[in-house]
């Protein structure tokens, strides 16, 4: 049965589904790329850690859409003077399987489809006082809008990033425009610091103990996030991967286990619904530690 817990609120989504064009798609790093859709009036409705659901439109496979973090939302000048600007939003994403395949193929005035904006996104309420961004891979992805919107806050906000080796680290000089103070680690050492994202988490905690922690990325990631931040009792929220359907909590195709879950007294979460972005003590751990899922862009 899908349980709601009572501290965590679901989603009152404005959301549209525009069929509309691409405005560009790059490959910004080996495997990844970046695709700007046209999308007049999404900016105003969407939040940092929302989401759309991505189908193309000129084949029928794949099916069912895919979900996408929003990377950013933003206006490109009018191609002729008197006109309004062109209003965009933007997503990343990383070739992994035959739905991303096919969408690294498009290009400028492609048709496509989007749902959005969807999910319940990040607390940003919080003002000032340290602010640690967590992200591991594609996980950098919702955290761009998020730090953005903590500068405006008056926030001092650290960004983490982590990836197996340079070819999964990008936007690094966007978000040092923004005003944020990023850190870099690589598994193999070929870009920043040789070893695990985490490892810097425990230096940075230890240096700001006050510090709210904000994550993103593969599971095995987010676990170790949370039991370092629950040994230092440091607030976390966490973006979730997921895979998804629908994106609107019909299929529940998406549902993660809530903290206290039992068979006799179950609690399941939807994470297009609730989430993606969740309050770390409100998730089951143990549960989700089975799941090692890296969506990377989902399919």
């Amino acid at each position: 049965m899908l349980m709601r817990h009572s501290l965590i609120r679901e989603s009152k989504q404005i959301m549209k589904n525009y069929r509309t064009k691409i405005i560009s798609n790059q490959e910004i790093s080996p495997g990844y790329f970046r695709m700007k859709v046209l999308a007049p009036g999404f900016g105003e409705n969407a939040h940092p850690g929302q989401f759309v659901m991505f189908r193309v439109q000129r084949s029928l496979p794949p099916l069912l859409r895919r979900p996408f973090g929003i990377f950013r939302t933003g206006f490109l000048p009018a191609d002729c003077d008197g006109l309004p600007p062109v209003e965009f939003v933007e997503i990343v994403y990383k070739v992994v399987g035959s739905g991303t395949s096919i969408m690294a193929e498009l290009h400028q005035g492609d048709r496509v489809e989007l749902l959005g904006p969807l999910g319940n996104g990040f607390d940003c309420t919080s003002r000032q006082g340290e602010k640690i961004l967590v992200g591991g891979g594609i996980g950098l992805v919702p955290l761009y809008m998020l730090a953005g919107e903590l500068i405006e806050n008056g926030c001092s906000v650290r960004l983490l990033m982590g990836g197996r080796s340079r070819d999964d680290i990008f936007a690094v000089t966007e978000f040092e425009r923004l005003g944020v103070e990023t850190y870099i680690s690589t598994d193999d050492g070929t870009l920043g610091e040789e070893g695990l994202v985490t490892q810097v988490l425990e230096r940075k905690l230890q240096k700001y103990p006050a510090a709210e922690v904000y994550s993103c990325g593969p599971m095995a990631m987010l676990n170790a996030v949370h039991n370092i931040c629950l040994e230092h009792n440091t607030p976390l929220q966490v973006s979730l991967e997921e895979s998804m359907a629908c994106g609107v909590g019909a299929c529940l195709g998406c549902v993660v286990k809530g903290a206290g879950h039992t068979e006799e007294k179950p609690s399941y979460l939807c994470s297009c619904k609730v989430g993606p972005v969740f309050k770390s003590q409100y998730l089951d751990w143990s549960a989700l530690a089975q799941n090692n899922s890296d969506c990377g862009g989902c399919a």
